[in-house]
């Protein structure tokens, strides 16, 4: 017997996209698929960029004021970086080899990886300061 899950309110085809605010959509563009290995699926207007990434969409937008549908809602990009209010974490299987590997193509790290007993995690930011964290499960 398969194992199924109770269906939520949303119904049985959610699909999470994230929406990151940027200054610049190409830049970031280049960084999520020429450094994490994004795949481009399409871009509007030099305004928003739409990629594929880990099993989700990544919407990648330029900054924008309220909306008919977001009437007090203001999109802009981290103006500090070091003040996070979203981040995200892309859990692997080798912390170490995947550090190595996306520092060979350009990303700059916080610190190297860092060994907390059940798992070993490091953290990168994007062209705009947006958190990536890389994490490796240790737990059994």
């Amino acid at each position: 017997m398969a194992d199924h899950q109770p269906l939520g309110p949303l119904g049985p085809d959610v699909t999470v996209t994230h929406i990151l605010v940027v200054s610049d959509p190409a830049r970031s563009r280049d960084f999520w698929v020429g450094v994490l290995g994004a795949e481009l699926y399409r871009e509007y207007g030099g305004t928003s960029v739409v990629l594929r990434f880990a099993g989700s969409w990544l919407l990648l937008v330029s900054g924008g004021g309220p909306t008919a549908d977001k009437p007090t809602v203001v999109f802009r990009a981290p103006a500090d970086a070091d003040l996070v209010s979203h981040a995200m974490t892309l859990r692997v299987a080798d912390c170490r080899a995947a550090y190595a590997a996306l520092r060979s193509r350009g990303a700059t790290f916080l610190t190297p990886p860092h060994d907390w007993g059940s798992e070993i995690r490091c953290f990168l930011r994007d062209p705009d300061g947006h958190l990536v964290e890389i994490s490796e499960s240790k737990a059994g």
